[in-house]
């Protein structure tokens, strides 16, 4: 019984979405396991196009069921937008969608909350969080007084429940917008906005960890999608300038329900360089002509926000600690066509903090802040590479980065993308 994890192992942006459509068809399930809508991911299928944020991206083949796990947090006006553009463009098995009712639910206060609190760090640097209500929706469900579940939208103190919600929300929002900048919440214009969502979301929530459960012990196999990168994670990455969630393959059971043991297999994904959103050290950052040439290649802005993304050089050291925290088995390289054309590539082999050159990424963000890149130079190659599709036919600098990537992390390289297309994927090692 496979069961296969797809793991960012940066700052997120990775290029997941594209792996886990290509696996997909392996698979009889498919799980988003965490995260919610600010994790954008691009699919290309032929000559379309799709970009969704919320939808597990195995929507988009047939026969799989995809399941939006407990560990989720939901904005359901957004889950209907997705569906609605997907029913449009004639996808047709959106009904092999489930919701787990144990998903916690984003409201407007947790919008409004993210606009208030996102320079909340001692020094005022933004967080870079997407305003999307992620992080205080997952607030309010550890704090558990003000959390809602998508099965409470169903019951019939749900009324009462956004009533006393609202007001509680009103007065700590008073308080945060002191100069009137925000109108008071409507409690009943919620209710009915969000009574209209429960129905018609209706027919896709269900007990998704029952059902998972089930699917596992008759042998089902299942493709966990994870979201952000393993570098976000709420307790493993550089906080304070993190997600709010588990973005590293140990988010993946408490996230879907189900027990490790069902991991059979992780996929580690991996940009041929480094990118990063909002604020965070980034010690192999390039705020220079190289960043934005990378930048501008690898069309690298935002698929949720449209924010240009910080670039720099892949980051070996942060790598392969993610590559062992999420217990990674291979890697995939994606985007490595965008480093066509430079004559030389650097790549962090090493930290030099306070005099010490070290391996090991720091714990501690301002750490983390201080280390000194150790680089180390290796050729580029000139050759347009999108249209190769044997490893042999990579140019030779090409081969001989991934064979150093590899060696670095500590893992075998299984594929590398040298495009967005499906059949822009070349196979390395047997997955």
């Amino acid at each position: 019984m496979p069961g296969t994890a797809v793991i960012g192992l940066q700052w997120g942006d990775e290029a997941k979405g594209k792996i886990v459509d290509l696996l997909t068809s392996q698979h009889d399930i498919v799980v988003r396991y965490q995260g919610g809508a600010n994790a954008g991911h691009t699919v290309v299928v032929g000559d379309e196009v799709y970009k969704l944020s919320l939808l597990p991206s195995g929507v988009l083949t047939a026969g799989v069921t995809c399941v939006i796990a407990g560990g989720v947090v939901f904005n359901p006006a957004k889950a209907i937008e997705e569906l609605d553009e997907l029913e449009s463009r004639n996808v047709e098995d959106c009904d092999n969608l489930k919701l787990s009712d144990r998903i916690h639910v984003i409201f407007p206060w947790h919008f409004a909350e993210d606009r208030a609190l996102d320079s909340n760090t001692s020094d005022g640097e933004n967080i870079g969080t997407t305003g999307r209500g992620i992080g205080p929706c997952y607030r309010d469900k550890v704090g558990r007084s003000h959390a809602v579940r998508l099965g409470d939208m169903y019951r019939s103190t749900f009324r009462e429940q956004i009533e006393h919600i609202t007001a509680a929300k009103n007065r700590v929002l008073a308080s945060m917008f002191p100069d009137g900048d925000l109108q008071p919440l409507d409690a009943e214009e919620i209710f009915e906005q969000y009574s209209a969502f429960a129905e018609r979301l209706k027919p896709y929530v269900a007990d998704t960890t029952d059902y998972l459960l089930t699917a596992a012990e008759s042998g089902k196999r299942i493709l966990f999608e994870g979201a952000q990168g393993a570098l976000l994670d709420v307790d493993h990455g550089t906080y304070p300038f993190v997600t709010s969630s588990n973005s590293s393959g140990v988010g993946i059971s408490n996230g879907s329900g189900l027990p490790a043991r069902y991991v059979n297999k992780v996929i580690g994904i991996v940009k041929a360089y480094s990118t990063r959103v909002g604020g965070g050290p980034f010690p192999t950052e390039l705020d220079n002509e190289i960043g934005q040439r990378i930048r501008d290649q690898g069309n690298e802005y935002g698929t949720v926000t449209k924010r240009p993304r910080r670039c720099g050089w892949l980051d070996a050291v942060a790598v392969r600690y993610t590559t062992r925290l999420s217990g990674v088995d291979s890697i995939c390289v994606m985007l490595l066509d965008v480093l066509s054309g430079l004559d030389e590539l650097l790549i962090c082999t090493a930290y030099e903090l306070d005099g010490q050159q070290s391996t090991v990424f720091p714990s501690h963000v301002d750490d983390v802040r201080r280390v000194k890149p150790v680089f180390e130079t290796l050729p580029g190659w000139q050759e347009d590479i999108t249209k190769v599709r044997k490893l042999a036919d990579l140019p030779a600098n090409a081969r001989a980065y991934l064979d150093r990537v590899s060696q670095l992390v500590g893992v075998p390289v299984e594929m590398v993308s040298v495009g967005p297309a499906r059949d822009q994927t070349i196979p390395v090692s047997p997955g």
